[in-house]
């Protein structure tokens, strides 16, 4: 029985899956051992075809490529919901502006208003803007800065980055542990 090889690359016309035979021919050889050979030959061309694509699968769908959310990220998240609630909440409950309804941290106002990065929202909430006092604690001058305890830098990126999260994700619910 003779199978055409499935293989584009292939350089052997045929596969042989027959079973080998015990007649040997003196003057031709061996010819079941040339058959296994074929067939060997064969079998390796199509392993070696399918090994980069499912390599590829492989290292996609790997947990060393994809990490699940760390125990880190996940005390980060934490942390920064904690600060939003302590510094940001009083205004911007849910996302939203109780002040100036136009200036929300959700994605599309945020966008809108040119403050759709983490560098952009870490500098407003340092500095301030408009209504919003700056919380840094070299925020100048006087009048735009909160009155309230200032926030470390560190805090500040932390926050910057959970309210840019939060905003990618249109605010969903996060538990706060109380911190």
């Amino acid at each position: 029985m003779t199978v055409l090889c499935m293989i584009p690359s292939c350089l052997i016309k045929s596969c042989l899956l027959a079973k080998p035979t015990k007649r040997k021919n003196v003057y031709e050889g061996d010819k079941p051992f040339a058959q296994r050979e074929n067939k060997l030959a064969c079998e390796l061309k199509l392993l070696k075809s399918l090994a980069p694509p499912l390599m590829t699968a492989f290292i996609a769908l790997s947990p060393i490529v994809n990490p699940p959310v760390s125990v880190g990220q996940t005390i980060d998240v934490q942390k920064g919901a904690a600060l939003f609630n302590r510094a940001c909440i009083g205004c911007h409950y849910e996302g939203g502006n109780i002040i100036q309804p136009g200036a929300t941290l959700f994605l599309k106002d945020l966008q809108r208003n040119g403050v759709d990065t983490e560098e952009e929202i870490y500098r407003i909430t340092y500095y301030g803007k408009g209504r919003m006092p700056g919380f840094g604690q070299n925020c100048t001058p006087r009048g735009q800065c909160t009155f309230g305890p200032r926030l470390q830098d560190d805090e500040i990126k932390l926050l910057a980055e959970f309210v840019k999260s939060q905003a990618d994700q249109d605010w969903p619910k996060i538990e706060n542990s109380g911190d």
